[in-house]
């Protein structure tokens, strides 16, 4: 027993929770049960019902998912929203133009009628959160094989979800947790009037660009403000001029107090994806697979398009957003790497697995019920590496490599639709790929995509072997005699893909022989039956890694069930909690937890696309005018926190132990960069842009004074006037239970 209970401790501390409870992205339901106790500790004064409640408005109701991938909070009683300038890059770049480049210059809405619409895009807010795991693992027996057990769960999880949004506007989706041990379900309403209000120009919100990505100090104003709009009736509504701001049930009172190292910070947000439960199979499959291909080929790729960026502003307009995704995970993709190398990342997975082994083999029952999870996890990993590999190459090269092919499978559909010939069928796809083609060509430059196809082709017929190639490298083995990159000329000379003229010509009299003669749309066809061919030989692998997945999750937990372990990320609603604290990087390096504008100043560099500074702001800073967002003659730009957070977090509140906004969080630092796979207590760091520096830029730099005087400011002479209720905020409002 001796043994066990030591080796029970070294997992707490190979996971970091018993030392360290601010690692962690915590469930909303649980806090009262798991983390009241420790975040009262470490400052916060309100309780679990101000945080998350169903019947009273609380800090979950100012939070939405911001578009597809980010998260926003709302700032306003009149729908107000906060984001990261990263997270409304590509709608800032959707209304910008050499006449009017919003990226360059920065807008500003003075009023409501200046906000500028976003087909497509839309904030959704979490209604609820419920428990479902009884109902459906009572449903599932251990002799069911994986295909039978995904087939029921899902079966019973469109029960729960048609029962959760019959006789209302609802959507609902339950989602596993702990690699499928659990289930939740998750209520949401959708609201799709978003417009955009303001935004710094460039230099100030993308200041530091690729260079400081991902690094510490960072000196960026990364924000943007939208509004959401509902009906007259207070409903979610599509745009329309009729629309009204939208009526909150909470927004966030905004701090201009400031913050000092220790001060209780926590983040609520959407957290995109972790592993922290990877084994060290896992580690091995994407150090050798993953990283290796993404940082190469997006490497080579971004090269062409930068190049081409800078010679003509046009295509700088037309590839920003585009160029700032790919760049983003790539450079992600480098430090995760050296981060997993450099902090042995892999021996401590060993060390876990090998205390999970002893723990499993040590009990007749355990072995049979656990016994077989690491096996089915490596030899799935190894047995299927070829194909996965081929996969990435494919994904990276061909359908995010070159969009002229990519593009050619908006079309996909459209040729089904031709092959029946129904006349009225047939109008309406002409008119969508209409759409798309309006949409595609304002942001495409055929001489970009020319050059980058060419590379991209050749590197994926370098990369992977002949028989994972799709069909149309046998027509340039045949036709070409071998010869991509004439391949390539062709497609450009001749498809109707590659120019917005032709393209609109043809669907002014779409003929199917025409669109399946097509080089471009050939070419994503064999690519679209190649991905799928090597899904299917994946699929023989992917059930024994998930059980194995779902088995190891499972054994981990029960070894200690008095070791509170939390789900990996999975894009729904999380809170972490922490302190703001400086770190130390390495040898003789400490870093603070604050920046200021100085260091702005300090980077400049003219002749540097991503160190130029904003004329007006090297204005404000030679005459030390910051009005009441500076403290001790600095302006305050960004601050750390050791609050755990990932991607789909950009754009997440920082908020103080009063629940009020104190910064947004835009960042992680480059020395645990593999914080994804196993957090770092003492290196792992949130980084945000203090809401000072966001109310400066909105003031000094934009002028939008309106926009401040909408917010509700909290000073150090303007405190709560008792617990759980802000001055002229909190709306204790009725909120309908679906059962």
């Amino acid at each position: 027993m001796k043994r066990f209970t030591s080796l029970l401790v070294g997992i707490s501390l190979i996971f970091n929770l018993s030392s360290r409870a601010d690692e962690g992205m915590w469930l909303l339901s649980m806090l009262d049960q798991l983390n009241m106790g420790k975040m009262t500790e470490l400052g916060l004064e309100l309780s679990a019902e101000e945080i998350y409640s169903i019947n009273n408005s609380s800090l979950k109701d100012a939070i939405v998912i911001f578009g597809g991938g980010c998260t926003g909070e709302l700032v306003s009683d009149e729908g107000l929203l906060l984001t990261n300038h990263h997270c409304g890059y590509g709608r800032i770049q959707a209304h910008s133009s050499t006449e009017h480049n919003y990226l360059e210059d920065g807008f500003w809405a003075m009023t409501k009628e200046e906000e500028l619409a976003n087909p497509g895009l839309k904030v959704t807010f979490l209604v609820r959160l419920e428990n479902v795991s009884d109902r459906i693992n009572d449903s599932l027996t251990t002799e069911m094989t994986e295909d039978e057990r995904n087939e029921q769960i899902n079966n019973i999880s469109a029960e729960i979800e048609n029962e959760a949004t019959e006789g209302n506007h609802y959507q609902a989706k339950v989602k596993s947790y702990f690699g499928g041990n659990n289930f939740y379900l998750l209520v949401y309403e959708i609201y799709k009037d978003v417009r955009l209000v303001g935004a710094p120009p460039s230099s100030i919100g993308k200041y530091g660009y690729d260079t400081d990505n991902w690094e510490w100090p960072r000196h960026t104003g990364d924000f943007s403000i939208f509004r959401v709009y509902m009906s007259p009736d207070g409903k979610p509504a599509e745009y329309s001029e009729d629309n009204v701001p939208y009526k909150p049930k909470h927004y966030l009172p905004v701090s201009v107090k400031g913050v000092k190292k220790g001060d209780f910070a926590m983040v609520l947000g959407y957290p995109g994806g972790t592993q922290r439960y990877m084994t060290s199979f896992g580690i091995d499959d994407i150090l050798s697979i993953k990283h290796p291909i993404m940082i190469k080929v997006r490497g080579a790729r971004q090269e062409i398009l930068w190049k081409d960026m800078l010679a003509d502003e046009k295509v700088m307009i037309q590839y920003a957003s585009k160029y700032s995704g790919s760049s983003n995970y790539w450079k992600n993709s480098i430090g995760q790497k050296k981060g997993l190398e450099k902090l042995n990342v892999k021996a401590k997975k060993q060390e876990t697995e090998k205390i999970f082994t002893d723990w499993v083999n040590a009990d007749a029952t355990r072995k049979d019920k656990y016994g077989e999870a690491l096996n089915l996890i490596e030899s799935s990993l190894k047995n299927s590496a070829e194909y996965n590999s081929a996969s990435w190459y494919l994904m990276e090269c061909i359908l995010r490599g070159s969009e002229i092919i990519s593009f050619a499978g908006k079309a996909l559909t459209f040729s089904d639709k031709l092959e029946a010939g129904n006349a009225d069928e047939i109008e309406k796809a002409v008119e969508s790929l209409r759409n798309s083609g309006k949409s595609f060509f304002k942001n495409y430059n055929a001489p970009t995509d020319h050059k980058a196809s060419k590379l991209m082709l050749n590197m994926f017929a370098q990369g992977v072997p002949a028989e994972y190639q799709p069909t149309f490298y046998y027509t340039i083995a045949k036709k070409y005699k071998g010869n991509i990159d004439e391949y390539v000329d062709r497609m450009f000379e001749k498809s109707i893909f590659a120019d917005e003229d032709r393209f609109n010509a043809f669907l002014d009299n779409p003929k199917l022989k025409s669109l399946n003669k097509d080089i471009a749309f050939q070419s994503f066809l064999s690519t679209y039956m190649q991905y799928f061919e090597l899904a299917d030989l994946m699929a023989e692998y992917s059930g024994d890694l998930k059980k194995g997945r779902r088995l190891y999750i499972a054994g981990l937990r029960e070894m200690d069930p008095d070791l509170v372990l939390y789900p990996d990320a999975n894009f729904t609603m999380r809170l972490s909690y922490g302190t703001v604290d400086g770190y130390n990087a390495r040898d003789a390096v400490y870093y603070d937890y604050y920046t200021t504008l100085e260091g702005v100043m300090e980077k400049e560099d003219p002749d540097n696309y991503e160190f130029i500074v904003d004329e007006k702001l090297k204005e404000l800073y030679k005459k030390k005018d910051y009005g009441i967002y500076g403290e001790n003659n600095t302006m305050p730009v960004c601050f750390l926190t050791n609050n755990d957070i990932t991607g789909g977090n950009s754009g997440s509140p920082m908020i103080n132990a009063k629940g009020e906004l104190i910064g947004l969080a835009f960042d992680g630092n480059w020395e645990a960069m593999s914080g994804d796979i196993a957090f770092e207590p003492e290196l792992q760091r949130t980084i945000g842009v203090d809401i000072r520096y966001v109310l400066f830029i909105i003031d000094k730099i934009g002028g939008a004074t309106q926009l401040i005087e909408e917010m509700d400011l909290v000073t150090a002479t303007k405190e709560k006037t008792e617990r759980g209720q802000l001055n002229l905020n909190t709306q204790h409002t009725e909120v309908e239970i679906v059962n």
